[in-house]
């Protein structure tokens, strides 16, 4: 099974990031992005790519221009997340058979991503429309269109989150801050799966 959870390695250096993603799998969280603001980043998703492509989803965050998506792919990464929606970085990562995530806030944004092709999207802020504004989009997208919720979701609130129709979540400094060990990563991240399994029931 893989769970809807990506793992945001805002931070990662490329010489921790094999031991942290084998922690991250190891837990059952199967979705990892590097964020292209971390040091290396292009490194990182190739190491990772590289170890673990056969049994993980590999791609990177922040991900803002074309040039970007052709990089990522160069690397062996797959998925490509974006704070923004850009129907011209949606409609290549597309073309290079890719995983295309946006990130969305309006009901304006997630129609916008969704003609460019997306079928993911990222709601970011989440802290700030919360379940709710989750929910009142939810009521107006089309039924097989998946919005995660990034930012603000944590193991205590996942239930609320997936009650309002969240169907994934991107978790990001509950998971992996730079200075945290692997150990530290395994046991935030077995706490997480489990909270995101008793939530999806």
């Amino acid at each position: 099974m893989t769970r809807k959870l990506v793992a945001i390695l805002r931070g990662i250096k490329p010489e921790d990031v094999e031991e942290i993603g084998a922690a991250l799998i190891d837990a059952g969280i199967t979705l990892i992005e590097v964020p292209l603001n971390s040091p290396e980043p292009f490194d990182s998703i190739g190491r990772l790519a590289a170890r673990f492509g056969d049994k993980a989803m590999i791609g990177a965050g922040t991900v803002l221009t074309t040039g970007d998506v052709d990089r990522i792919l160069d690397v062996g990464g797959k998925l490509v997340v974006s704070p923004n929606c850009d129907p011209a970085v949606i409609s290549h990562t597309l073309e290079r058979g890719m995983i295309s995530m946006p990130g969305v806030f309006t009901a304006t944004e997630c129609f916008q991503a969704i003609a460019a092709g997306a079928r993911t999207l990222k709601l970011f802020p989440g802290s700030m429309a919360g379940p709710e504004g989750l929910k009142a989009l939810k009521a107006v997208m089309p039924s097989d269109v998946e919005l995660y919720a990034v930012g603000g979701a944590a193991p205590d609130n996942l239930t609320e989150w997936v009650a309002a129709g969240a169907a994934g979540f991107g978790i990001g400094s509950y998971l992996f801050k730079p200075g945290m060990t692997a150990p530290d990563v395994a046991s935030r991240a077995a706490r997480m799966v489990a909270a995101y399994d008793e939530a999806m029931r």
